[in-house]
């Protein structure tokens, strides 16, 4: 079991007594209080999990840290550190924040290890990941989750607290990591982002550290690996390339730092360190022979979006007959070379494909097709329908084995079926779509939902007023996925409920209710 510490006692009780390791927990954490100020207040974290490496990260947290710290990491086989695999030291340095990025290689494939790290006399809290299966090796099972939209200011984390109670070989973080945004003056939220809007390197840096302060969101990171793609509000919201929602004219350097904050505070190898503003996140992995795993980027390369409100950028909800540049064939979500590149990642040779991405993929018409040719919205998939249709399409050239779509970003569980031809009941069934609600992030009325749910068939399931996370189990024959939801938001110990059970057979494309 993972054992962590925060800075605040109080805030450290309550996350030990949750995880159960409470008087070991406290032991060190008053030793590395009683050496000073903490060190490792941002816990650790592990994530790109190949078969035979991982990253480990942490980062150094001082108000007179030197200018280089070295620092020791330990991986280990067992909790207790009697078996060491792979030791290192890494120098931490005010360029990248004191953050740690170590990548031990040479591991097992498909086991589970401890990792630590000790710098200035502390010891940090100690992690536990794993390695992934090796190629050619067929493993019983694969349990991960898929979270997004965690705005600080807008709930607890209790969700991150269930799923740490949960056993997960992998999390997919699937973007909106942090808001950029300031908590508005009038606010009654019971948590406020610290500063304003975030426009510089240190202002994103701050709010990274401010997330990471959380102990619960801490103890997800501290369980097992992650694998994360970012969305807008990493950056700023609704951007595309280099278009801002505010049309700023210097906003490439504030992708800039928002890409080096980004990559500062994520478990991320030293090869993805950003050039500039652009970050390969578009990413391969796979789980043995059971199946492959493709990340992907929405907003570095797409086209602007169209038709959005006057003197802006960013989305809008329009009318289709009133927005005809909707209907250009050539617009692009993905960028063509990234589009291709997906192309080349199916994998026909495993049983299943799953795709993270970051936002609904199905068709989403809120009006009533007796009064139109539908009302879309315009920064996700239905703003950019013919890169919808090239993905789906080479799904169906390359008889791509059981492929699901997982994503985020609309604050609302979404079950749906993913084809061609919307409007026909009969046209076959292409993919599976999972798309998680947020984990704190608040939604739109179910109400509106609700009225829109019969002008789409092919969603099985919408709920926008269920906050938390999706958990699955995929094994060769069936995937099962559970929708964890939080009774109570602003509650850092709500209790959890299961709103639904959705299973995907082999063979059979379209989630079907259990």
């Amino acid at each position: 079991m993972t054992c962590l510490w925060t800075p605040s006692r109080r805030g450290l009780l309550q996350a030990a007594l949750a995880a159960g390791c409470a008087p070991a927990l406290l032991r060190h954490a008053d030793a590395a209080v009683a050496a000073g100020a903490p060190l490792f207040a941002l816990g650790v974290a592990s994530g790109s999990p190949r078969a035979e490496r991982v990253v480990l990260w942490t980062r150094l947290i001082g108000d007179r840290l030197p200018a280089e710290v070295p620092v020791q990491w330990e991986l280990a086989e067992d909790e207790a550190f009697k078996t060491i695999v792979a030791r290192g030291t890494e120098r931490a340095e005010p360029g990248t924040a004191h953050s740690v990025h170590a990548e031990p290689a040479g591991l097992r494939p498909d086991r589970w290890y401890w990792y630590r790290f000790r710098a200035l006399g502390q010891q940090s809290p100690v992690g536990r990941t794993r390695t992934a299966p090796a190629a050619g090796i067929a493993p019983a099972s694969l349990r991960f989750a898929i979270a997004s939209c965690q705005r600080y200011d807008h709930g607890e984390y209790a969700a991150w607290g269930d799923m740490a109670s949960q056993e997960l070989d992998l999390v997919l973080f699937l973007g909106d990591y942090i808001y950029e945004s300031a908590t508005a003056v009038d606010s009654k939220a019971l948590r406020r982002h610290l500063g304003g809007q975030c426009r510089t390197l240190d202002d994103y840096r701050q709010r990274y550290a401010q997330y990471k302060g959380d102990p619960q969101l801490q103890a997800m990171h501290a369980k097992a690996p992650w694998i994360l793609t970012w969305d807008d509000h990493e950056t700023q919201n609704d951007w595309a390339g280099d278009v801002s929602q505010d049309l700023e004219p210097d906003f490439h350097q504030r992708r800039i730092a928002a890409a080096q904050a980004y990559w500062e505070h994520q478990p991320f190898p030293k090869h993805m360190r950003p050039r500039g503003a652009e970050m390969t996140l578009n990413q391969r992995y796979d789980w043995g022979s059971l199946a492959r795993l493709v990340t992907i980027d929405d907003r570095s390369w797409r086209d602007p979006q169209v038709c959005p409100k006057p003197g802006r950028g960013g989305s809008n909800t329009v009318d289709l007959k009133d927005c005809p540049a909707m209907r250009n064939p050539q617009r692009t979500l993905l960028g063509a070379p990234q589009e291709q590149w997906l192309r080349d990642s199916w994998d026909a040779t495993r049983p299943w494909n799953l795709l993270a991405q970051q936002t609904l993929m199905a068709r989403f018409n809120s009006q009533d097709p007796a009064k139109g040719p539908g009302r879309y919205w315009t920064d996700g998939w239905d703003g950019y329908p013919f890169a919808r249709e090239r993905l789906l399409r080479d799904l169906e050239a390359r008889q791509v084995p059981n492929a699901v779509v997982l994503g985020g970003d609309v604050h609302a569980n979404y079950v749906a079926d993913l084809k061609l031809d919307w409007d026909d009941p009969k046209a076959p069934v292409l993919a599976s779509e999972f798309c998680g609600t947020s984990i704190s992030s608040n939604g739109s009325e179910q109400s509106r939902l609700d009225k829109a749910m019969p002008f789409n068939p092919h969603i099985k399931y919408g709920r926008s007023d269920q906050r938390g996370y999706m958990r699955f189990e995929l094994r060769a024959e069936r995937l099962e996925a559970e929708l964890r939801s939080v009774q109570t938001p602003w509650d850092a110990k709500s209790a959890m409920f299961t709103a639904a059970r959705f299973a995907v057979e082999a063979g059979r494309p379209g989630a079907q209710s259990v």
